[in-house]
């Protein structure tokens, strides 16, 4: 039922949890990241960070930890998804030939190899948008700060809301800001949690639910 549960709120949150920030900068405290005021650091929890990386992060490296949990939560989401769509269309699509089947971390290894050369391609392009957009050039970075993001940059702010999801007011977006987060936290919970479990019996998320 835990699992479930956890799929379910998966799923109702992905929708709203891609809408991204406005691209430049919105306001000086969706700017300013600190400890005490960064989004994600909710009751009754507030800010989880047991071994003490966010308390001992300058704003710019509190900026890189939070650029890197989105861009990992947008994956997961994705891949619980995945997961369940795989799954649920084996064998049932036209898509090469019908003849993928069984548990989704077996899927990948079945299909035509050129799928392999599209998908490279299209990670390969969607990251070095994100690279172009959030860091700046490597010729303009001292030589002791790599990696370095630029000034006006929010963390996940890419510029992709093809729905219009963003809200206007700083309020709303920063209740958009939560949403993503904490659904992007669980999705990745789901997909490791769902990973592990078709590793140990080597049974479909999908033959769980309905066994």
């Amino acid at each position: 039922k835990m699992m479930k549960l956890a799929l379910i709120s998966t799923l109702a949150g992905s929708a709203a949890a891609f809408a991204p920030a406005q691209t430049g900068a919105r306001s000086t405290s969706l700017n300013a990241f600190t400890v005490d005021s960064i989004p994600g650091a909710l009751p009754p929890v507030g800010v989880f960070d047991p071994l003490g990386f966010a308390g001992k992060a300058d704003e710019m490296t509190l900026k890189r930890y939070r650029e890197a949990e989105l861009t990992h939560g947008r994956v997961g989401m994705l891949a619980a998804v995945g997961f369940l769509v795989g799954e649920a269309v084996e064998s049932k699509t036209v898509l090469f030939n019908g003849e993928i089947s069984g548990p989704a971390i077996t899927q990948l290894a079945q299909v035509n190899p050129l799928l392999w050369v599209f998908l490279g391609a299209g990670i390969a392009k969607a990251e070095s948008m994100r690279a172009e957009i959030g860091w700046v050039e490597p010729e303009n970075v001292p030589f002791d700060k790599p990696g370095q993001l630029r000034d006006s940059y929010v963390p996940g702010d890419i510029g992709f809301d093809p729905l219009g999801l963003k809200p206007e007011s700083e309020e709303e977006f920063i209740v958009m800001q939560n949403k993503e987060l904490q659904n992007g936290r669980l999705g990745m919970l789901a997909a490791a949690g769902f990973l592990a479990q078709e590793l140990v019996d080597g049974k479909g998320i999908i033959e769980h639910f309905t066994s």
